[in-house]
């Protein structure tokens, strides 16, 4: 399986590659794809960030190419960490919205690219910033399902260590999301947490205790005002103000903390990175398990009866390797439901003001909308010719045929070219858009110098 990591040499994207190497997420047979901007400084950093990883994980790094373009990206599994973030300086504006006119080009570029030239199967993780965005840009061009955001996975995780700090437990024993749009709007669902250990009333005895008798209806009064505090005290000393965001409840640190962190100047790169690295991890090896996530909706999610505003939202999902498929939501406490549905309204706002119109008003047309579907009158017999350099050497053609065993195709016969060392020929059978991700991947192998592919049907 591959993963593209579109913003590559960015914090985020070099964290990323980094923890997706380190943990084995991704096998020596696997490709990584780092993708930079072709007239940016990345155009050369993700030659350099390639070496780099290259250098600290020879003996177990998967197969990393360079792409520079949008039309270059090939791969399953397509992370977003491109684009503009807010200043990491103390008192910057940390309004996701104000970076969104910047970042929907990043979104539109890369959403029409992978509907023209993508296999039709690829599962994207908006990491950047404004993830409603993203999801939003990305859900219309290539379809809900195959589109989430990460930003209310890593709030749930923010939630869940800040319950566990407070009880003096690991965060392994601490369920509970965080749903809504992420950052200053997100919405702590305080009725979904669980602790390992506690039975019903303990739970209830220990929730009521940490949420100090208060409820989300002043949430987000209670969330300017610990910013307005933040600012005041970093100007004059940051360990200070690390020390006050301490002394609130813990869906006040879910928010506070990583606004200090970012501001701190170290930025949250770490945290995101590994949130993201999470589900890629199921994405690829199979599972399906509940996550918090932006997803397109369309009626999944009602309030008082009625469809609740968030065209675009946080919400608990299933997501497995083909992308979400449902949402996983109780009835929710009426301080849940108010904010949830304030928080939607924000971020219809939002798209409606980047003139982003609901999912199917007007549909995207691409070569991809109009390539034959994977159904069993496409599938046909396909021929590869491919010029390699050392065709006879060990592990060259155990590489070119991993990359149709890890997408579940099967080589009919491989051979080396009449006459020449350095040419290889493959027989499969595949539908068109699944034969092109895999010949556009094998023209990305670095040992690899041409593909030339025909149909026998």
């Amino acid at each position: 399986m591959d993963v593209a990591v579109l913003g590559a040499t960015g914090d985020v994207g070099r964290q990323v590659c980094t923890q997706l190497i380190a943990h084995g997420v991704l096998s020596p047979t696997s490709r990584l794809q780092l993708v930079g901007r072709p007239d940016g400084r990345s155009a050369s950093a993700v030659h350099g960030l390639r070496t780099d990883l290259m250098d600290a994980f020879d003996e177990r790094a998967p197969l990393i190419d360079v792409a520079l373009a949008p039309t270059d990206v090939v791969a399953d599994i397509v992370v977003v960490a491109a684009g503009l973030t807010a200043a990491a300086e103390v008192g910057s504006d940390t309004d996701r919205r104000k970076l969104a006119a910047a970042n929907k080009q990043v979104f539109e570029q890369h959403a029409a690219a992978l509907r023209k030239h993508g296999s039709g199967r690829e599962v994207v993780i908006v990491v950047s910033n404004p993830v409603e965005v993203g999801v939003a840009v990305f859900a219309d061009a290539l379809g809900r399902h195959r589109v989430i955001g990460m930003g209310a996975w890593l709030d749930t995780l923010r939630f869940q260590r800040e319950i566990a700090l407070s009880l003096g437990v690991r965060r392994a024993r601490v369920s509970g999301f965080v749903a809504g749009q992420h950052g200053e709007r997100a919405v702590p669902l305080w009725s979904t947490v669980r602790i390992a250990g506690l039975d019903v009333a303990e739970r209830q005895a220990a929730v009521a205790d940490l949420r100090r008798g208060r409820t989300l209806d002043t949430y987000a009064d209670e969330l300017a005002e610990a910013r307005v505090q933040l600012d005041a005290v970093a100007a004059r000393d940051v360990a200070e103000a690390f020390a006050l965001v301490d002394t609130w409840p813990p869906d006040v640190r879910v928010v506070a903390r990583p606004v200090m962190t970012h501001q701190s100047g170290a930025k949250t790169p770490a945290g995101t990175a590994a949130a993201t690295v999470d589900m890629i991890a199921t994405l690829l090896d199979g599972r399906e398990i509940v996550v918090a996530g932006q997803v397109a909706l369309e009626d999944e999610v009602r309030i008082d009866g009625s469809t609740s505003p968030g065209r675009v939202l946080g919400v608990p999902v299933i997501l497995g390797p083909e992308g979400w498929s449902r949402v996983v939501l109780d009835p929710l406490a009426d301080d849940e439901a108010a904010a949830l549905a304030a928080s939607g309204r924000m971020i219809d706002a939002m798209l409606d003001g980047l003139g982003i119109a609901p999912a199917g008003a007007d549909p995207v047309v691409g070569m991809a909308a109009a390539m034959p579907s994977e159904s069993g009158a496409d599938i046909r017999t396909w021929e590869v010719d491919a010029e390699v350099r050392g065709a006879d050497e060990v592990g060259v053609v155990a590489t070119l045929t991993s990359v149709f065993s890890t997408r579940g195709v099967t080589v009919d016969a491989v051979s080396t070219g009449p006459g020449s060392a350095n040419h290889v020929q493959l027989r499969f059978r595949a539908g068109a858009r699944l034969a092109l991700s895999l010949v556009r991947t094998l023209e990305r192998l670095s040992m690899v110098r041409r593909v030339v592919v025909h149909s026998t049907r």
